[in-house]
């Protein structure tokens, strides 16, 4: 685990905040608040831990104690906290146009599938990780929705946009 920055030689803190999160994933677990003294409430969720995952019961984080809270921790972390963003990486001034093959043309040509469940003037594309004519279409069509220079080609204005329109779109859709 990289802790935290604030953290770094706070290694009581450091387990605490680690099993808060493993308690935030885990409604059994006890939770700790990281106060950075090892109290009874640090000692019963430790205790919980070693019970739970076949480690010897001492109530003391050990090394081999340690290791496994860690390694729980980080997939806890994940389940908790927001996804990772996707970032698209378009160099300084890169366009991609039409008849141009690129593999983040895949994951516009999602998005473009998923803004047309909730734009009406928007016709999904096909997944071909080419800026084709009907690719090229769904995004002018964005792009005029959105007021921004109509091109056809994806810019990074253009994916600036798209992403802060996915989120909403895509949030929408799942709704029941």
């Amino acid at each position: 685990m990289r802790p935290n920055e604030t953290l770094v030689g706070q290694p009581i803190r450091s387990l605490q905040t680690m099993l808060r999160i493993i308690a935030e994933s885990d409604a059994n677990h006890p939770s700790v608040v990281p106060d950075g003294v090892y109290g009874p409430d640090t000692t019963r969720a430790v205790t919980y831990f070693q019970r739970r995952y076949g480690l010897p019961v001492t109530g003391v984080a050990d090394q081999s104690t340690w290791e496994s809270i860690v390694s729980v921790y980080q997939n806890a972390e994940v389940e908790i906290l927001e996804a990772e963003p996707l970032l698209i990486v378009l160099e300084p001034g890169q366009i991609i146009r039409k008849g141009e093959e690129n593999p983040h043309l895949y994951v516009v040509q999602a998005v473009l599938q998923v803004l047309s469940d909730f734009y009406a003037g928007i016709t999904p594309p096909s997944m071909t990780g080419v800026l084709d004519v009907a690719t090229s279409d769904s995004i002018a069509s964005f792009q005029q929705m959105n007021q921004l220079p109509i091109t056809g080609q994806l810019d990074k204005l253009t994916w600036k946009n798209l992403a802060l329109h996915y989120p909403i779109a895509a949030n929408a859709n799942m709704q029941p």
